[in-house]
């Protein structure tokens, strides 16, 4: 059985966290090939996430330790575009790393890709979002994913993030992908490199 695939991730916050660790799985799962998940920051915002990317790269590059198959970092667009936001990642990333590196960029906040596929959330909560077009406004999608759940007659004792797992598992990627351009972007880029690593 070959080695599992190493893969470290950084995320800005719990929402990142809970989402992505159960999307990294099941991407894998899809691809058939086993992964192994080492956490390296999770809480303290955009800042902090990429302030502890930095300091990972310069222990890496003295061969502190064995380096990832790939880095997942996960910060929210923050109402600039995906492709701004991947080429800033790309900015603080080291030539060593750099193609092992695959950004998750949610755009504009994470709670929007929670909310992607509106049918498998009914299915999985028991209300139908209504999320619309984008907006880049402070706490939208947050308030949107609340409100869905406690409309579902939930307490959204996590703002609904725990709900994570449930709806990872649910999710028509393809369908979630063509509702959030910034999803898609994330699940064809970890699926290429992914396969890259593991051929």
């Amino acid at each position: 059985m070959p080695d599992p695939v190493i893969i470290d991730l950084f995320v800005e916050d719990r929402a990142h966290e809970e989402l992505l660790k159960p999307l990294l799985r099941r991407l894998a799962d899809d691809e058939a090939v086993r992964i192994e998940l080492r956490v390296r920051a999770v809480r303290g915002g955009h800042a902090r996430a990429i302030r502890e990317y930095e300091l990972y790269q310069r222990i890496a590059e003295t061969g502190g330790e064995r380096l990832p198959d790939l880095v997942v970092v996960g910060v929210d667009g923050n109402c600039t575009s995906f492709a701004r936001k991947r080429k800033e990642l790309r900015d603080a990333t080291k030539p060593f790393l750099l193609n092992r590196l695959v950004a998750a960029c949610p755009d504009p906040h994470v709670e929007r890709w929670y909310l992607a596929d509106p049918d498998s959330f009914q299915l999985v909560v028991g209300h139908r979002p209504r999320v619309g077009r984008a907006k880049c406004v402070r706490d939208h999608y947050k308030r949107l994913l609340a409100d869905a759940v406690r409309l579902a007659g939930h307490p959204p004792t996590l703002g609904g993030i725990e709900f994570a797992a449930e709806l990872v598992a649910a999710m028509d990627i393809y369908r979630a992908g063509r509702h959030d351009r910034s999803l898609r972007a994330f699940v064809d880029d970890f699926r290429h490199k992914l396969r890259l690593v593991s051929a």
